[in-house]
């Protein structure tokens, strides 16, 4: 709906009607994601438009940025932003916000059912129930928490709130990140090979891009041993999928647990097969409360900016500094 001397934004993919709804009440909201011929529909309101409020999986590059020539604020629905060239924004002097910590403790919780669902096989034993199979006999064991080590990949804010919580289960603890950061008392390494040497569960949290892509690879997984565990809910461009796949099916490593892959929403059927992984839609922040947090979190971002106050929540690309 156009309303008459509003700011003109662009949601690229749905959001919640909590959030959406604000947004529409406040600004013209233009549905990229609606339209049939994406290109001419940006050549229709392309140089109106000044704000993003980016969702789904359009990606936000320049190209788009090409399109929309009085663009100034990017806000983005989620932590993670590799669907969008905050580079390349930040060049352009284009500000990029994302949802942080909103979503910690959810996904974080979500890491440690997957954990222990991966470790104790929670979904097969349901199945193994519902098919009648208890009736024949009991479930084989499994292995356990107990006894184990865990590297966490990326220790930012969720990944502090995964290990705060393991602290309660009382498993050593480990990360590997850029650098060490001197205000946590968990083992610093380096190195990600020597780390999933010295442990024999990864839950990785990382964040995508250029960086992080494929640091989960075939050296770190036969390092990770017979025994290992990985489990991502971070960005699915951090594992070397089909070195994973190869892993699992020639028990280079025990099992996977993952709420994350390199081609979202496409899972390879290999994967699928493998009865022993553990897999998950990409639900990490996936609740009510907490998808309402984050959506709310991309409506002040733009409220914020468009009110003169500057954006909340700017990632470190984007060319903003706090007075």
């Amino acid at each position: 709906m156009t309303r008459p001397n509003a700011t003109e934004i662009i949601m690229t993919g749905p959001l919640m009607a909590y959030a959406a709804d604000q947004l529409k009440a406040r600004f013209t909201v233009h549905e990229l994601w609606k339209a049939e011929d994406k290109a001419a529909f940006l050549r229709e309101v392309g140089e109106r438009v000044r704000g993003i409020a980016g969702g789904g999986h359009i990606r936000i590059d320049g190209a788009l940025f090409d399109a929309l020539p009085k663009l100034e604020m990017i806000a983005n629905f989620g932590v993670g932003y590799d669907n969008v060239d905050a580079t390349e924004a930040g060049k352009r002097g284009l500000v990029v916000s994302n949802t942080p910590d909103v979503l910690s403790d959810e996904v974080a919780d979500l890491t440690i059912g997957l954990l222990l669902s991966t470790i104790r096989q929670l979904p097969q034993v349901d199945r193994y129930l519902r098919e009648g199979k208890w009736l024949k006999g009991a479930y084989p064991l499994t292995t356990s928490l107990r006894k184990r080590s865990i590297g966490i990949v990326g220790l930012g804010r969720i990944g502090k709130a995964v290990a705060h919580r393991l602290e309660a289960f009382g498993v050593p603890i480990a990360y590997h990140g850029r650098s060490r950061q001197a205000d946590v008392p968990y083992r610093y390494y380096p190195s990600l090979v020597e780390m999933a040497a010295d442990v024999d569960t990864l839950v990785s949290v990382a964040p995508g891009g250029a960086s992080t892509h494929h640091i989960i690879n075939a050296e770190v997984l036969k390092a990770l041993g017979p025994n290992g565990i990985v489990v991502n809910v971070g960005r699915g461009t951090v594992i070397d999928e089909k070195a994973l796949i190869e892993a699992l099916q020639n028990k280079t490593i025990l099992s996977a647990g993952l709420d994350v892959f390199e081609d979202e929403p496409r899972v390879p059927a290999e994967l699928i097969a493998i009865e022993h992984a553990v897999l998950l839609p990409h639900v990490g922040s996936a609740s009510v409360h907490t998808r309402e947090q984050m959506g709310q979190l991309v409506v002040d971002n733009l409220l914020s900016w468009f009110d003169g106050k500057g954006p909340l929540t700017p990632v470190p690309e984007t060319p903003w500094t706090k007075a």
